[in-house]
This record gives structure tokens, sequence and C-alpha cells, in this order.
């Protein structure tokens, strides 16, 4: 309780003192920052407990989304509700699942489809300690959950599938049942777009993966300029000897199928998968412009007429 006071304690200091200063550094071109940031600090406090799947954090987390994607009217990919429901069993526990799957139709091509994804799901509790999990997976759960409310606003040529999976730390689960069950043909999904830890970063440096395995992407995005504020590194697709980021997150059983990817990430931190990833070690300034940045790649690789993989 005492953790969380402070953290609302810091959040609301934040926005006082820009706010008494005239100071416009943090902002955004697409969405209110105030709501981004409630969001992820709504999802890393320690009363969703670490947002393990198969918890009753997990489940908090699960019931949040779903209500956000309900009060701002996002239709069910589903014809009955936003929930794809699936089993696993990893190291000898069986689990059950939940992708959290929303639909925004294009004006153009509404039978195709971009996939906006993002894991919602955390370590939970270790040792009697809570896992947060602000920057893992939060930033991008409330990313989504922004992105949500603005291209139902400003919807894209593109159809889009906002897609919250479940089961990511317990080796990619839901992303991976997600595409081997398709609820759309999966030939119709045209890209991924997934983020996964995207709210600090020590040199001011968000990473795009996945332009060296498609020209299309590769073209619309490498050289073009897209932020004054943050540096948007193409890299990590495994060449020239880099740490290879492909299978690092939901975009790999995308990659796997052959549907082409944009992964967008930080390098790991000193608070990666450690009980110290709390709201109040994210970078709010860096955060809010990641998230711009992001929204302008969509906007643009959304006028890509992409090749057909049939």
């Amino acid at each position: 309780m005492l953790k969380t006071f402070f953290y609302c304690l810091i959040f609301s200091l934040f926005f006082s003192v820009s706010a008494q200063n005239g100071s416009t550094s943090i902002y955004s071109d697409y969405f209110d920052p105030q709501e981004l940031l409630r969001n992820i600090q709504n999802l890393s406090s320690d009363a969703f407990q670490g947002r393990r799947t198969g918890t009753k954090g997990g489940l908090k987390a699960k019931n949040y989304i779903v209500d956000v994607f309900s009060k701002i009217q996002i239709k069910p990919l589903k014809k009955d509700n936003y929930e794809q429901i699936f089993f696993f069993r990893h190291n000898g526990k069986d689990y059950k699942g939940t992708n959290i799957l929303g639909l925004i139709e294009g004006t153009s091509f509404k039978s195709k489809y971009i996939v906006i994804s993002a894991h919602y799901d955390h370590e939970g509790i270790k040792q009697g300690q809570i896992y947060n999990g602000a920057d893992d997976n939060a930033s991008g759960t409330s990313a989504l959950l922004i992105m949500a409310q603005y291209f139902k606003d400003h919807p894209l040529k593109h159809s889009i599938i906002l897609a919250a999976f479940d089961g990511e730390e317990l080796d990619i689960q839901g992303s991976t049942y997600f595409v081997d069950h398709p609820i759309v043909n999966e030939n119709n999904i045209v890209l991924n777009v997934n983020m996964d830890m995207i709210s600090r970063s020590m040199n001011n440096e968000l990473f795009v993966v996945g332009t060296m395995q498609n020209e299309q992407l590769r073209q619309s995005i490498v050289g073009y300029h897209f932020n004054n504020e943050i540096k948007l590194t193409p890299g990590h697709d495994g060449y020239d000897g880099e740490e290879n980021w492909i299978y690092s997150s939901d975009q790999e059983p995308f990659y796997a199928k052959g549907i082409p990817f944009l992964y967008f990430g930080v390098a790991d931190h000193e608070d990666y998968h450690q009980p110290t990833d709390d709201f109040v070690n994210i970078q709010p300034e860096f955060y809010t412009q990641a998230v711009n940045t992001i929204i302008k790649v969509i906007r643009k690789v959304d006028n890509i007429s992409f090749k057909s993989r049939l």
C-alpha cells in the first residue's frame, strides 16, 4: 500500500510541476499522455500481483483490458466476446490462458489485417516479491489500449486486430495459439506490429526489428525520420553479428508463418525480470514519444500494398 501511494505521488507531482512550469517536454500528437501513464501505472501496481497467467492478478489484468475495450466500444474479433481461451502445459504445470482480441475495420482493405499486439502477462509473485513488470510489458499493453482509442477515431486503410496476448513469459504461448488457430484467414494477415518493453532507454533509443526481413517495410522505415525526441533504430534482425531479437517475443510465431512483422522494444536494463521493474522507473517522456513514433510508423506502413503470401 505504501509503495502504491508513493507511485501515485510521483505521478501527480510530475504533471503538477510540468503544468506549473508550462513544460511541453511530455506531449503527444495523437493521445493524452496522462491516460497512457495511468494505464501503465495501474497495470504495474501491486494490485495486479505481477499478472502471471492463470492467477488472480492475470485475471484482473484481463478484465482491465476488456473493460477498456468495452468502454471505448471496440468490436470483439470473435462474434460473442473478446476472449480467445487456450490451454497449455509448461514445465509440468497446466495453464489456462486468455488472449483478448478486438477489431477496428479498415476504410479500404477490410479483409486485410494488421495485428497490433502486446503481451499483458508477467512473472507474478516469486518468494514473496511482486514482479510488477512495468516495462515488461505493462508498457506495451498500455500503448495498445491508447492505440485502440486512436485508431478507432482515425481508422487505417487496413483493418486492425488489437491483440493482448497471454502466456508470453511461458514460452510465447498466446501468440502461438493465435496464429495456429486463426479467427480470420491467416493469409489475410499482412503484418504484425508487436510492442514489448518500450518505456525506458538509457540512450533514448527505440529499436525496430523486422525491416531486414521485408523489402517493403525496409523501404518505408529505414532512413525515414519519424521523431525528433528519440532515435528509432532498425536492427537486431540477426544480421552483422547483432543479437537476434526475432525470437524474443510475440512476433516470432508470425515470422514462423511467413507474416511480415515489426517488433518495437528497448535493450534489456538492470530491472529486466526483476521485482524492481516498477512504474517509478519508467521514463515518461521517452515512453510517450516511443508510442508516438510507433503510431507514426503504423500510419506510414498502412500505405503499403503488401504482397500476397498465397
